[in-house]
């Protein structure tokens, strides 16, 4: 049997790669001769270059960019022929912010980091977005570039506050002549009941009372540095990243179909015989451009089943179907909470060889 093995990251846990390596391990506990075909993915957020690369091979490229807090912070790059795929959770992301960073975090990194994949000669330079622990509307992103105004720029939100004027001459002819892409999965504004504050705000620790100053912040930054752009589909992504890259003149694509046509997976689900995915939360959320349902989307199209494999399932039957899975099975079901955390490689080994008694033939 021919199966395509296509996990998201387990939040937390293990990253795609690892994901896929476990399940593949466990399947061939039970089914030694099935052919598996690895494809770990992700939708822009955290993960993203590790999982091109694991595909695309390329050269990755170390770099050390400002971190949210401002400590110098390790981050790679990576290069595939005249494309650089850069991941802003490396800069930004919530695991380096400790879910503390909603009025001071800023994303300047992500500016140094879009300046060093430019730095390269590429034509063309791929912006994961997902997993930010910021929310600064973009703005030490512009600084990281070049950008100017009469506040600071790269001090977080709390440092618009007050903004007049802002110059982003500079950081526009940084990108000059560079196609950026804007990978993410995230269509909400920049400010407002469904911006960025708002929405994605409580979890980089704001609390209810300073979402409101903090949306106020990323109101008046708009209005200085674009009105129209931050009312674009995507503006809000990753705490307002996907508003200054749109103003910079990037382009938005889904996250998820970038990645799912980069490393062929179309083609491999028509070879398979079963495509298996998988996240650490099977949930409604899943639905929103997320991995798993995009990739039985893509089992869809080939006329493939599809299951989903995670560490807790939290949706039924009917759902679970609406979603295009033909079953979604739990590693915490199988084998308890504290062991799934505490041997999560071993523990979704165990369910992927629980599954393949059902499913390989």
């Amino acid at each position: 049997m021919r199966v395509l093995v296509a996990p998201d990251k387990f939040a937390g846990t293990l990253t795609a790669v690892e994901a896929a390596e476990a399940v593949a391990a466990g399947w061939h506990r039970h089914a030694p001769d099935d052919e598996i075909d690895l494809a770990p993915m992700s939708d822009g957020g955290p993960g993203f270059v590790d999982v091109l690369h694991a595909t695309l091979g390329g050269e990755l490229l170390a770099v050390t960019v400002t971190g949210p807090t401002g400590a110098p912070t390790p981050a790679t790059l990576l290069v595939v022929d005249d494309t650089a795929y850069v991941e802003s959770a490396q800069a930004c992301g919530l695991h380096l912010t400790g879910a503390q960073g909603g009025e001071q975090a800023t994303t300047r990194g992500v500016g140094e980091l879009l300046a060093a994949a430019i730095g390269t000669g590429v034509r063309r330079v791929v912006v994961g977005l997902g997993g930010s622990g910021t929310s600064d509307g973009g703005a030490g992103l512009l600084a990281g570039l070049g950008a100017t105004a009469d506040v600071p720029l790269d001090e977080g939100p709390a440092g618009l506050d007050g903004i007049g004027t802002i110059d982003l001459a500079a950081a526009r002819e940084r990108v000059a002549g560079v196609e950026v892409v804007v990978a993410s999965d995230v269509d909400n504004p920049l400010s407002g009941l469904f911006g960025a504050a708002k929405v994605f705000g409580p979890q980089k620790g704001l609390t209810e009372e300073r979402l409101v100053v903090v949306d106020a912040w990323l109101e008046r930054f708009a209005e200085v540095a674009g009105r129209r752009t931050a009312l674009e589909p995507g503006a809000g992504a990753a705490g307002g990243l996907g508003f200054a890259l749109l103003l910079l003149g990037g382009t938005r694509t889904p996250g998820i179909g970038l990645v799912t046509d980069a490393v062929g997976l179309p083609a491999r689900a028509r070879a398979a015989d079963l495509v298996v995915t998988g996240e650490g939360a099977f949930d409604f959320s899943s639905r929103a451009g997320k991995v798993p349902a995009g990739v039985a989307a893509v089992a869809e199209q080939a006329v493939r089943p599809c299951v989903a494999l995670a560490g807790a399932v939290l949706v039924g039957a009917r759902e679970m179907r609406a979603l295009g899975m033909e079953s979604a099975y739990s590693v915490v079901d199988l084998v308890g909470e504290e062991r799934a955390f505490a041997d999560p490689a071993g523990s979704l080994a165990d369910l992927a060889e629980r599954v393949a008694r059902t499913w390989s033939r």
